[in-house]
């Protein structure tokens, strides 16, 4: 029974992390959207979608091009 309850415990740690993982996407999204309706010139709606789908690259796009034009 025991090596049973070790795999149930590896697989809730990768959900675990997985979730964390989610959760500072989102999180991404949402602080690009707040701050380019504040600091951008853009449309922020169209920054959020830019971050939803390439994440890292949009990310690093909005604080070079969108913030603060």
């Amino acid at each position: 029974m025991l090596p049973t309850i070790l795999l149930q415990s590896r697989g809730a740690g990768a959900f675990v992390i997985g979730l964390l993982f989610f959760l500072l996407y989102l999180g991404m999204v949402v602080w690009t959207y707040r701050d380019a309706k504040r600091n951008s010139s853009h449309p922020a709606f169209l920054w959020a979608v830019v971050v939803f789908l390439a994440p890292l690259l949009g990310l690093v796009l909005y604080l070079i091009l969108g913030r603060g034009s």
